[in-house]
């Protein structure tokens, strides 16, 4: 098996596991996130405690890409700070764009380096980002930030 089939297969099993996709009780935020050009819709549930993202979840419709990348965020929010959230939302963008990344900060982004390869189908980059730029509104409305 080499690479390009490894992802592909991490995007397949989070797309396919709905391990993460369900209404969370005891959320305290709940923002909605869309992409108008293909359809893909969530609303992205955070549960915030002490300063930490304790848990999370989704529910929504959307592509293979889309649904995937929601699922990968999620398993990589649980047990981190707001601002860990928000520098992983960094560097994901930061692959997305094909901006230089070191080894340490590729392998921080763990399963959502599978969708590296996104950064080449630009029809598929919102697809893949949406989930993210929901989080940091997310974060945003978490900490009453308005930016």
């Amino acid at each position: 098996m080499n690479l390009n089939e490894l992802y592909s297969q991490v995007i397949k099993d989070h797309n396919l596991s709905h391990h993460n996709k369900h209404p969370l009780e005891g959320a305290n935020v709940a923002v909605p996130g869309r992409n108008p050009s293909c359809g893909d819709e969530i609303e992205l549930f955070l549960q915030i405690e002490d300063g930490v993202i304790e848990d999370a979840s989704y529910t929504g419709i959307g592509c293979a890409i889309s649904q995937a990348s929601v699922s990968i965020m999620i398993d990589l929010l649980r047990g981190k700070t707001p601002a860990e959230a928000k520098e992983l939302f960094r560097l994901f963008l930061a692959m997305i764009r094909k901006e230089p990344l070191t080894s340490e900060e590729m392998t921080r982004l763990n399963d959502a380096a599978a969708l590296m390869g996104v950064s080449n189908m630009p029809a598929r980059v919102k697809c893949a980002t949406m989930p993210w730029h929901t989080l940091e509104a997310a974060l945003d409305a978490a900490s009453g930030s308005t930016t």
